[in-house]
């Protein structure tokens, strides 16, 4: 089975709000992902992922302050994806923006995007109607404020293309300065 690899920004702190909706409504949950906001998918296949790519990962974050932030609207995509957003999406931006920088045959979303928009999914793909619903329980529980000090490296399969018995993994942590 082809695995696939992913740098995020874990958000425990939003579990409490999105947990029960996002094991029904993404994908990613079930294959093991945290509640995060990503900072590059798809990364480097892992296999390619050597101990030269931990030392230029280790270092691009240890130049960036950890930094607090906040979600605080529910926003969508189509198709229809539901979605937290951070009230200042620039240092998730920033992240992904050094990332690119170092890595640029690895683009986020494998280029299927023009705008790389800092968001934690909820759902996707579900009936409207089903994720208005966790809309509406997860409002009350925002604003979530918290803290990225840390940047995950994770590896699995492709999330909606494995069993559940195939799981996503942290490879490494990199901490923000």
């Amino acid at each position: 089975m082809t695995h696939e690899s992913a740098l995020l920004v874990a958000v425990p702190a939003a579990e409490p709000a999105v947990a029960r909706h996002r094991s029904r409504f993404d994908t990613s949950a079930a294959v093991g992902v945290p509640a995060h906001i990503t900072v590059l998918y798809p990364f480097l296949p892992p296999d390619l992922i050597d101990a030269d790519t931990h030392a230029t990962l280790a270092r691009l974050f240890a130049s960036v302050p950890g930094f607090r932030f906040t979600l605080d609207q529910t926003r969508w995509f189509p198709d229809p994806v539901l979605w937290l957003g951070p009230s200042d999406p620039a240092p998730f931006s920033a992240l992904t923006e050094l990332v690119v920088a170092a890595f640029p045959s690895y683009p986020p979303y494998g280029g299927r995007v023009a705008e790389v928009i800092p968001h934690l999914t909820i759902g996707d793909g579900a009936p409207r109607a089903e994720l208005e619903a966790a809309e509406a329980e997860v409002r009350p529980h925002l604003p979530i404020e918290t803290e990225a000090t840390l940047v995950t490296l994770m590896t699995g399969p492709p999330p909606g293309s494995a069993p559940t018995a195939a799981r996503w993994t942290t490879v490494a942590t990199f901490s923000l300065a």
